[in-house]
């Protein structure tokens, strides 16, 4: 991704060292290299300096995630890439979300009618996770989000989904990670953000003016199940040139009218 993600200030949940089996975290831990790596081929010794092992205990950890299948080692450079099994899961968790389907025919919708890549989205922790897009046909496009892990305060699918958390919850989304800027319009202080999501979720839409990455705006809106919870985020995304403010503010009642057709699908009633 070429950028650095948030860092979790905290253990997890728990915070009980006796939950964690060393094993399975030091497996874990060296997967999880490769989500902020602009490298997707890494080296023993790479990992090794990442996370703060030696490189005996890297190599069986790695040699185990190859005999599964997590990783593949590459000839050449005998470095490490992922594996066809990581991809497994992915799809397995795609669609266990149980969102694809309700949602794609009004995404092919709209992407067809604006001709704008439409993106389907879920909050995981900090992050907002793309599952599904549809994208534009046009030449010049953003580049693709889907499979990605991004914070949701620099995203409009994420802020979206962050501003109908208790207040509580978002209280500790923020202090248990670093909320760190991607450029100079990323909303990192604490009590902005904070304010910033209490509008958003007045107005049930969200905007990201070029927060996460320059040259690229969003706008989204929130999708609820049956239970009236949020669920997902719905949005749409275009280069700055083809999103001026006032297509903006055109395209957050699209996406408004979008997430709430794909809301009523999942048994959402208004």
């Amino acid at each position: 991704m070429g950028k650095t993600l948030p860092k979790r200030r905290t253990k997890g949940k728990s915070g009980k060292k006796e939950d964690f089996v060393k094993a399975v975290d030091r497996a874990l831990v060296l997967l999880s290299c490769y989500l902020d790596s602009e490298n997707e081929r890494l080296g023993v010794t790479e990992l090794s300096n990442k996370v703060g092992l030696h490189k005996n205990n890297v190599f069986r950890v790695l040699a185990t995630l190859e005999f599964k299948g997590y990783v593949e080692q590459t000839r050449r450079t005998e470095a490490y890439t992922l594996g066809p099994k990581i991809l497994e899961l992915g799809l397995i968790f795609k669609y266990q979300v149980g969102l694809i389907k309700p949602a794609k025919p009004v995404m092919e919708r709209i992407a067809k009618e604006h001709n704008e890549t439409v993106y389907l989205g879920v909050l995981r922790d900090i992050y907002a996770i793309y599952i599904e897009e549809v994208r534009s046909t046009r030449s010049v496009q953003v580049v693709s989000r889907i499979g990605s892990r991004i914070p949701a305060y620099a995203t409009a699918i994420g802020k979206v989904q962050m501003a109908s958390l208790p207040s509580e919850e978002i209280d500790r989304l923020l202090k248990e990670n670093e909320i760190s800027p991607f450029t100079k319009n990323t909303i990192s202080e604490p009590q902005a953000l904070k304010e910033h999501l209490a509008q958003i979720n007045k107005q049930q839409y969200a905007f990201d003016i070029e927060e996460f990455q320059e040259d690229v705006r969003c706008v989204a809106a929130p999708i609820r199940d049956y239970t009236k919870m949020v669920v997902a985020g719905l949005s749409i995304s275009a280069p700055k040139d083809r999103m001026p403010e006032e297509r903006m503010k055109e395209l957050s009642t699209v996406v408004k009218e979008g997430a709430l057709e794909i809301s009523k699908n999942l048994g959402y009633l208004p």
